[in-house]
């Protein structure tokens, strides 16, 4: 099965997309679950006798666990198989979403729906980013397969507050629950198609102590955040505390490799500058996207007074600015380079925030809010793929449990800090002055992850084929000179195992090094015996190779 669905992934075989529906629904009932909240407010708070701010705490500590426990849940794969990480993911989340419909207070509803939907989240997702990964080894059949799963989960972050207004309209918010239970088990029936590519290895040591650091950690941050509005010494105490095991966490993990034991988390993931600079967009992303979702939905219904369906409707805008983005990942991926489409995305998604405020001042009908919610979601689009893919591409499948969950954790991390951030601002004054002030701040971050884009490594377009072998301009692949910058960058994404000898042997983007060209020539045999090593591997993919060799400073070389 997992032959024909590695074959598939090539091909487009319909096997590997029966295997990726489940993964993108997956995806989709995670991201509907951190959105579709808040157009509930009022009828939530209403029904269990608490207040906005109430409910809010509750979104807040849902999206906390899942960016606490992700990478757990990402290491867990190794040990348990991605496969069984999954399915149980799934079942503890269906348990949470039925206890969430039947809550009759607040506190229950947190347990169902912040505790155990986070923590089922925090144990099926990172499966997910894993096997796609594994699955689908070329660039254009990932980058489809990212598309696919990015964009039921914009889907399911922007449509989540539409979906909910309807049915908590039509029904009650808790049909809402109902509805997240239901899916849940389509995707258990779905995923019966799934084999795991790689065994489990149920024999491997889990870092709990490192599990139990980085958690904790994480809760003081965000929590930290949430008390700003209410005491700002309590905030400072507990970001400081943050901080403080979040160092102790890195302290005992340095500890952990230097006497050769497993480790949570590796530190070798941190000195990858490309992706680093890659989970600095991916959090940026999700920042903006809940940061909006929850601003938007909160001043429709305090300030405006309009129903959870008038709310849904109105967010359309963006989900058609995702779907359509999303969807159109691959045909992107071919023609631009990935900076670049993570940089557009952000110009655009910050361009739709500077619509959105005047319009929205200047006209008191709810039409105002489509134009830049229409332009947020589809710069959104075009950026989340090539960052997941960014990021996943820089490491072999034997890292891909850690990063998976690493990526996983800073993405929901973002998705917390967004609603905190924006819900703090808001709780503390819902007025047009304050919406204004929450936007203006997720715009402000989104001009940090523009920044972070421009520092990501530049690369080559990729060549756009046309029948008989001609690329767009005319000429035969055959016909482009070696030297040429263009040609050694296609050259680097087809290489394979020669690509580290090629790295060394050649300087900056296509110079040759003519003051050393006899010396570099006689260490060809070892170069590429070298570069086979360094290129080897299922699922390694052109970008992977580009990443590491980028990830060390400017030129590319090869890591002794």
């Amino acid at each position: 099965m997992a032959g024909t669905a590695a074959a598939g992934a090539k091909g487009g075989a319909p096997g590997t997309r029966r295997v990726l529906a489940p993964l993108a629904l997956a995806q989709f009932i995670c991201s509907f679950a951190g959105s579709n909240m808040n157009v509930m407010i009022n009828d939530i708070s209403e029904d269990l006798d608490t207040t906005v701010q109430g409910v809010q705490v509750a979104i807040t500590i849902f999206l906390l666990v899942m960016a606490a426990l992700m990478i757990p849940g990402g290491k867990l794969t190794d040990k348990w198989g991605r496969k069984r990480c999954l399915l149980a993911g799934l079942v503890v989340y269906g348990v949470g979403a039925v206890l969430s419909a039947a809550a009759p207070g607040l506190g229950v509803l947190i347990l169902g729906n912040s505790i155990l939907e986070g923590v089922g989240t925090a144990l099926l997702i990172p499966p997910v980013y894993i096997l796609t990964t594994l699955l689908f080894t070329d660039t254009a059949s990932r980058a489809r397969a990212f598309g696919a799963i990015m964009a039921m989960g914009g889907i399911g972050a922007a449509a989540g507050p539409l979906i909910g207004g309807l049915i908590t309209s039509a029904i009650s918010w808790r049909a809402a629950f109902v509805f997240q239970a239901l899916v849940i088990v389509v995707i258990v029936v779905l995923s019966r198609g799934i084999t795991d590519p790689l065994p489990p290895d149920p024999a491997r040591p889990f870092d709990t102590v490192g599990a139990v650091l980085s958690a904790a950690g994480l809760v003081l941050l965000v929590t930290g955040i949430l008390a700003v509005d209410n005491n700002g010494w309590l905030a400072l105490g507990l970001l400081l505390a943050g901080a403080l095991v979040l160092a102790g966490f890195f302290a005992w993990v340095r500890g952990r490799e230097r006497a050769g034991r497993e480790v949570l988390l590796s530190t070798d993931l941190f000195r990858n500058r490309t992706s680093n600079l890659g989970l600095v967009t991916q959090n940026t992303q999700w920042l903006m996207l809940m940061g909006v979702s929850f601003t938007v939905a909160a001043y429709l219904q305090v300030v405006r007074g309009y129903d959870a369906i008038e709310t849904g409707v109105i967010f359309t805008a963006a989900t058609l600015g995702i779907l359509a983005s999303s969807l159109a990942a691959e045909w992107l991926a071919r023609r631009r380079a990935q900076r670049t489409l993570i940089m557009t995305g952000f110009v655009v998604t910050i361009a739709g925030v500077a619509v959105l405020l005047p319009l929205v001042a200047w006209q008191p009908g709810a039409w105002a809010f489509a134009p830049g919610l229409l332009l947020i979601g589809l710069g959104l689009g075009v950026m989340l793929t090539p960052s997941v893919n960014v990021v996943q591409s820089c490491f072999p499948e034997t890292r891909q449990g850690e990063i998976s969950g690493l990526s996983r954790s800073i993405s929901n991390l973002g998705s917390s800090l967004g609603t905190a951030v924006a819900g703090t601002i808001l709780v503390s004054g819902l007025s047009k002055g304050a919406y204004a002030v929450a936007m203006a701040a997720l715009a402000v971050a989104g001009l940090g992850g523009l920044t972070a884009a421009a520092l990501l490594p530049r690369a080559g377009r990729p060549p756009v084929r046309e029948p008989g072998g001609r690329h767009r301009h005319g000429r035969r692949s055959s016909d482009h000179a070696p030297h040429a910058s263009t040609a050694h960058r296609w050259f680097m994404r087809s290489a394979g195992p020669a690509v580290g000898a090629v790295e060394l042997l050649v300087q900056g983007e296509g110079r040759v090094d003519e003051g050393r060209v006899g010396e570099r020539l006689r260490e060809v045999p070892e170069l590429l015996a070298r570069g086979a090593a360094r290129g080897r591997g299922q699922g390694q993919s052109s970008e992977y190779s580009m990443c590491r060799s980028r990830s060390a400073g400017s030129q590319y070389r090869l890591r002794q």
